[in-house]
């Protein structure tokens, strides 16, 4: 008996320390407030394709920074339809989602589908490490919550739209806009719109459109269904969505000087093999 109680003591004590380790977390982290300053700037660090990390300002002195009233609303309902459907009805985080990836990860027995929520998503973007720990888990929850309390629905979209990653150190909608269409965000079709979002799961791997341009068009055209069904687009805005053809002259752009590097590189170092 001896040994049961003091068995129970110590993982009753091991409990309360781990406990009280969270609690000393949360109680270290930022305040969210300042966020609802239109002209506040934060300076993040994101990461390159490489893993490098790179300062990035979060706000107005950002030249690539986009206020919500410059964002398309379909820009804005395509990435509400790609990451998070439930937004504008849960408070931070999405339970349903969660019981719904838990089910999907359990049946395909790996962790195949999140279930962060835009809010979610922001919090560990702005303060977070990418560590993938219970506690820091705990802490996006937890800022999260504290965001959808003192944050406007409008101005945590906002702030998501100008910290998604959408390319090799392209981030934000500003960004995004010039890096793939060479025009502001403010001139995004419906149909470039979606073309965006549908990235969202993954710009780098899975929904990387120099690699897997037939898989991003494939999820646009399912976003662009999602978008008439909820009315966001009439029949007629959506038939013109379906039958345009994205213009990714920025983005080749992009692919002819990357391939043009990569050869008078590969040249350089031949020649030099031969010195």
């Amino acid at each position: 008996m001896k040994v049961v109680k003091w068995l129970a003591v110590i993982v009753l004590g091991g409990i309360f320390l781990y406990a009280a380790w969270i609690g000393v977390a949360l109680y270290r982290l930022p305040p969210v407030a300042g966020l609802t300053d239109p002209k506040m700037n934060l300076t993040i660090q994101v990461k390159d394709w490489r893993g490098n990390l790179h300062p990035f300002v979060v706000g107005p002195r950002n030249a690539w920074w986009t206020g919500s009233e410059n964002i398309p609303p379909e820009m804005k309902w395509a990435v509400i339809v790609a990451e998070d459907a439930n937004f504008y009805r849960h408070e931070g985080i999405d339970t349903r989602a969660i019981k719904n990836a838990i089910r999907y990860n359990l049946e395909k027995k790996r962790f195949a589908r999140g279930a962060s929520t835009i809010t979610q998503q922001v919090a560990k973007n702005l303060y977070l490490s990418r560590e993938k720990t219970i506690i820091r888990k705990i802490e996006e929850i937890y800022l999260a919550k504290r965001m959808e309390r003192e944050l406007t629905k409008g101005r945590i979209l906002e702030l998501y739209l100008n910290i998604v990653e959408l390319g090799p150190m392209v981030y934000g909608i500003g960004h995004g806009a010039h890096f793939y269409f060479d025009k502001p965000a403010a001139d995004l079709t419906p149909r470039e719109c979606a073309f965006l979002a549908a990235m969202l799961p993954g710009p780098q791997k899975v929904f990387n459109p120099y690699r897997h341009l037939d898989r991003v068009l494939k999820r646009s055209d399912m976003i662009l269904g999602v978008l008439r069904q909820k009315g966001v687009l009439s029949e007629a805005e959506y038939r013109i969505a379906m039958a345009e053809t994205p213009d990714i002259r920025g983005m080749q752009k992009k692919v002819d000087r990357s391939f043009a590097g990569k050869v008078r590189k590969f040249f350089k170092n031949l020649f030099g093999l031969f010195r």
